[in-house]
């Protein structure tokens, strides 16, 4: 993850120009999560990930969104465009037989209804940018925020996510090659709604300036990643993830 952050945060110091002029404001820090090593859940790793959620004038990055822009914005409606990071796979272990999946990147538009601080309604729609030809996804969500007392803040977030059928046959498919090589029966993945998750966050003020935070997500596959042979065979429907960050807040 620590390159995630290293290519976003060249393409927003590229991109952002005099806005950087007005200063940074929002949270960043050191991070680990616990979490699927690939999208069928066959199995899980710790991994460093970096927490970020920054704004310079009209331009965000974020850990989840990656980096926006905000081309349109009023009464807390956003729209723009927006580039993010999605890993791909290493077809060792239990997936052995089967295909690597190289990083790629995603780019696409965005809408962002955010009237408050402490709640938004969103609507992501991309494509994935390099080898392996180019799929179609998607996510549609929900977050809002509480305090819990004692400056701690919780918040949780709920999101749809869609792929086509191409984008769901990378990860999720099986040709007869690869069903040869590995002993998982061949799959052909269709298109639609590939996953749900449910987040739950914390924060928690430790000293001026420095919070600590934490997340668990919930994921259930859905549709044609879910009948995947793969998931089947050697993954899970239901998969979990934890994170936690030490974050510096800029104003």
């Amino acid at each position: 993850m620590s390159r995630i952050a290293f290519v976003l945060i060249n393409a927003l110091a590229c991109l952002s120009g005099s806005v950087m002029a007005d200063g940074v404001t929002g949270e960043a820090g050191p991070g680990f999560s616990y979490q699927p090593r690939e999208p069928s859940g066959s199995g899980y790793q710790t991994r460093p990930v970096p927490y970020l959620d920054l704004d310079w004038g009209e331009l965000s990055l974020g850990s989840d969104d990656g980096m926006t822009w905000d081309a349109l914005s009023a009464s807390g409606l956003s729209v723009g465009p927006f580039v993010n990071y999605l890993p791909g796979r290493t077809a060792n272990g239990q997936l052995q037989g089967l295909r690597d999946v190289p990083d790629r990147a995603v780019t696409g538009g965005f809408v962002q209804y955010a009237p408050a601080d402490f709640w938004r309604v969103f609507a992501f729609v991309g494509q994935t940018v390099g080898r392996r030809g180019r799929g179609a996804l998607g996510r549609v969500g929900g977050e809002v925020g509480y305090p819990l007392g004692g400056a701690m803040i919780g918040s949780n977030n709920l999101t749809a996510h869609f792929a086509n059928a191409r984008h769901n046959q990378t990860f999720f498919g099986v040709d007869d090659d690869e069903a040869r090589a590995s002993g998982i029966a061949p799959y052909s993945a269709g298109g639609g709604l590939q996953k749900v998750t449910l987040s739950q966050n914390f924060e928690f003020p430790l000293a001026p300036d420095w919070s600590l935070l934490s997340s668990a997500s919930w994921t259930h596959l859905k549709g044609s990643a879910a009948q995947s042979s793969i998931v089947k065979a050697v993954g899970a429907r239901r998969q979990g993830e934890v994170q936690a960050a030490l974050a510096y807040k800029f104003e």
